[in-house]
């Protein structure tokens, strides 16, 4: 039974292009298959999620971080009384518009894409799931939902000022009522998204040997984790006393969702998703304590991972390949594939053909994005033997 504030799929605004509804299937439920099976989604694979200095195959990628994602949106949205099928829809599709090289990619194509509009990885993912994505008969992209569009345009809060063109594009279009905030299910996936990546950073960080334990003991939150974990098992081993810390680390945060989120539905009573959407607030949240202590762990995180030297080192290696890669295809569209030169026949002016260049790069996984680069310029990045070997 589903709250009076989920997303109803009898009740769904539909898609773009009519289509036949599924005997078995409902429509939300359609819109995470397509996903699940489309080539962006797998490409994820290859891609980075956090940009470690990788010496073995069991660090964290997109596509393990966005199935790990799903897989909380699901347990929160199923206790709420929400649709968890688009909540974990949202969530799978949430990320197909990174590039290769995880936000270091990002920055640095957004930097070359600044003259021609700009390059942001969630307008990306809409442009991806509405034209780039070409395996139907009847239309481009995988005709999501609306309330799936919604959710990937803006799980992360209302889109306003000046929108990123591939966004821009498709609004003009479909309107996805940017100005207002999503649904309950999409909020849901956003805050999976922060859960996951807040425990599995820790967990990747700890791999690396970027930080220790004990550095994770003294922080909020997880010191109380590692005491209960130590009253419990004092003799544990020191792999399963990590887990055990990081596990209930991550419990902590869903419960805290939940509780919070239970709150403020039970303040607002919103009737329906519409109203949710109107409350000009956020319904899916961390309480204020909590997020203050995750404050304190993200700055851990930045200055001790994401910044570390040996992290810093990588990103300006991989940074220079995005940068030398752009302007080869810009000034020669010939290095594209062959169906890729088909859409450059036709552009009017530099920008467009800027923006399927942008469009090329942003989908190549990072050993691609390596391997097109040696093939380019015959050179190659000094990145360390032991993330080689780990990316191909």
């Amino acid at each position: 039974m589903l709250a009076p504030f989920a997303c109803d799929p009898a009740q769904s605004r539909g898609r773009l292009y009519a289509e036949q509804e599924s005997a078995f299937r409902s429509c939300f439920q359609r819109d995470r298959d397509r996903i699940i099976h489309s080539s962006a989604f797998r490409r994820l694979m290859h891609k980075t999620q956090v940009f470690v200095v990788h010496e073995g195959d069991s660090f964290r990628t997109r596509l393990t971080h966005s199935i790990e994602v799903a897989q909380v949106a699901r347990t929160i949205a199923g206790v709420l009384g929400l649709n968890g099928e688009l909540a974990e829809a949202v969530a799978l599709a949430h990320d197909l518009g990174h590039t290769p090289f995880g936000h270091t990619g990002e920055d640095a194509l957004a930097a070359l894409m600044a003259p021609f509009g700009g390059f942001d990885h969630n307008a990306q993912a809409i442009r991806i799931v509405t034209r780039l994505e070409r395996h139907y008969a009847d239309f481009d992209g995988l005709n999501l939902t609306w309330e799936a569009l919604e959710g990937i345009a803006k799980h992360n809060g209302p889109v306003t000022g000046t929108l990123p063109y591939a966004l821009a594009e498709y609004n003009a279009r479909h309107d996805l009522e940017l100005h207002t905030h999503a649904s309950a299910e999409a909020q849901v996936a956003a805050l999976a998204d922060d859960i996951a990546y807040n425990n599995h950073d820790l967990h990747d960080g700890l791999r690396a040997g970027l930080f220790t334990d004990e550095d994770l003991a003294a922080l909020p939150i997880l010191s109380d984790c590692y005491v209960e974990v130590d009253r419990i098992w004092p003799r544990i081993d020191p792999k399963r006393r990590r887990h055990e810390a990081t596990r209930r680390f991550f419990g902590v945060m869903v419960e805290n969702v939940i509780a919070e989120a239970r709150r403020l539905l039970a303040e607002a009573a919103p009737a329906s998703a519409a109203e949710v959407r109107g409350l000009g607030r956020p319904v899916i949240r961390f309480s204020d304590p909590l997020w203050a202590d995750l404050r304190q762990i993200r700055d851990f995180l930045f200055h001790r991972m994401y910044r570390a030297p040996s992290v810093m080192a990588v990103r300006a290696e991989v940074t220079r390949v995005v940068e030398e890669l752009f302007p080869i295809y810009l000034a020669d569209p010939a290095h594209l594939p062959a169906k890729w030169r088909e859409d450059v026949a036709a552009v009017p002016d530099v920008t467009a053909l800027a923006r399927i260049v942008a469009d090329y790069i942003a989908g190549m996984t990072d050993r691609f994005a390596l391997q097109e680069h040696a093939r380019l310029t015959g050179t190659e990045p000094k990145l360390p033997a032991a993330w080689r070997a780990a990316t191909g």
